[in-house]
């Protein structure tokens, strides 16, 4: 059996992270290196799925609350505009193989850092 993931780690107290949102599927993180004023990772509490094209494929209804919890918290925080981005695979950035959405808002024009 594989050691869970970071995110796992944080969701269950083991190690820090500021949790901004929760619910019975998903959860939000801040992000330790934000790229943006606003940016959090929206995960499924779930590790059954390492990426987004599994996810997609395997659960999309489980897709649709990590968008809404997306959405939910670009409201609360950012006038509802935000940037939801999946990295897939490790050439494209992705370092935790436990599928998750980065939420970037509250962006200057041409001021987002790393794109």
């Amino acid at each position: 059996m594989s050691e869970p993931s970071i995110f796992t780690r944080i969701l269950n107290g083991e190690i820090p992270g500021e949790i901004v949102a929760r619910n019975d599927r998903v959860f939000a993180i801040r992000d330790i290196n934000p790229q943006a004023p606003l940016h959090v990772l929206v995960i499924p509490r779930s590790e059954q799925y390492r990426d987004v094209t599994e996810l997609a494929a395997g659960d999309p209804g489980l897709m649709a609350d990590m968008v809404a919890m997306a959405k939910q918290i670009a409201t609360e925080h950012a006038n509802g505009e935000y940037r939801l981005i999946f990295n897939n695979g490790a050439s494209a950035a992705q370092s935790v193989f436990h599928v998750h959405a980065h939420v970037l808002a509250n962006i200057e024009e041409n001021k987002l850092v790393g794109f």
